[in-house]
């Protein structure tokens, strides 16, 4: 327990203890996360050859932080997830033999960074699958996610979807120990407006019958279970109570004591609203519009990329 609290302020603090680089290009998409900038920049100061940000117009500081840590930053309207990074991957002068997708509000452990140094070096596995660990009201919870973040520059591309992308590689793809720190708001205020944007967009995705990130199978890959299980939550009743059962029981979400009974009934009032909005949506027969992000203008010390009225870059 002392290894796991002095682990978890190093990592908070965006200190970085290795110094030695690693050829990976790290990728992130940004949209106001000035909170968030500095202490990810920090933590991977000295250890990853290339850093990129796509910036959707933050109104905030975002890209002046980035820039000032000489991160190479580009800004594009925001259309999709899956778009955003698609571009990126397209059109980034990524020359690492490695990329990484990282969110601003995640840290990598040090256990983590060593293993991801050492299975590159090792040049066996097309991707690299980590676990993401969850924080939520400042607090680690005993919740781990499986997910793939790294692979062989040119190898990968991202489901076409609004939200909940995922990276898609061909190959063989194996998971590495160390921890992906996933520090996902810095209060409820910020979580519950995030929430609120996300499961409008889920319901959107589904009202317009859009595919799931993955062909959902209970006997393929981990992403494949996963949506499996997602379709047939959606069509189960009482969703919201399975979805606090599987969070708080079956993630294991108890052993946070209070912090992990709140974060597992606010996780099953999302999928609540999820339903709703989509019930809304069927009846009513018409989309929900979703609201525009505050958003600034361009910084003009980026280059922007633009679009035509046909939606192609220009």
């Amino acid at each position: 327990m002392i290894s796991d609290i002095s682990e978890q302020t190093s990592i908070k603090s965006g200190a970085n203890t290795e110094t030695e680089t690693v050829p990976v290009a790290v990728v992130m998409i940004t949209l106001n996360e000035a909170h968030n900038m500095e202490a990810v920049l920090q933590n991977l100061k000295g250890w990853a050859q290339q850093v990129f940000v796509v910036d959707s117009y933050s109104a905030d500081a975002t890209v002046d932080i980035a820039l000032a840590h000489g991160v190479h930053v580009v800004q594009r309207r925001f259309l999709g997830f899956g778009d955003q990074w698609n571009f990126a991957l397209e059109n980034l002068p990524i020359k690492a033999p490695w990329t990484m997708k990282l969110d601003p509000d995640e840290r990598l452990s040090d256990q983590l960074k060593r293993n991801i140094g050492k299975a590159i070096k090792a040049n066996e596995v097309d991707g690299l699958e980590m676990k993401r660990r969850l924080w939520f009201m400042g607090k680690p919870l005993p919740i781990r996610q499986r997910l793939l973040r790294a692979w062989r520059t040119d190898t990968c591309r991202f489901s076409e979807v609004l939200v909940n992308e995922h990276p898609l590689v061909t190959g063989q793809v194996n998971l590495i120990n160390g921890d992906l720190e996933h520090h996902d708001s810095p209060d409820l205020h910020h979580w519950f407006e995030k929430q609120n944007r996300y499961s409008t967009a889920e319901a959107l995705s589904a009202f317009r019958g859009s595919p799931l990130a993955e062909r959902p199978s209970l006997f393929g890959s981990s992403l494949q279970r996963r949506m499996w299980f997602k379709r047939l939550l959606r069509r189960l009743p009482l969703q919201g109570l399975l979805m606090f059962a599987y969070c708080y029981f079956l993630q294991g979400a108890w052993r946070a004591g209070r912090v992990g009974w709140i974060w597992s009934s606010l996780r099953a009032h999302v999928h609540r609203m999820r339903a709703l909005k989509l019930m809304e949506m069927r009846i009513k027969d018409e989309p929900i519009r979703l609201p525009p992000s505050l958003t600034g203008s361009p910084h003009p010390d980026v280059q922007e990329i633009d679009y035509d009225t046909d939606g192609s870059a220009r």
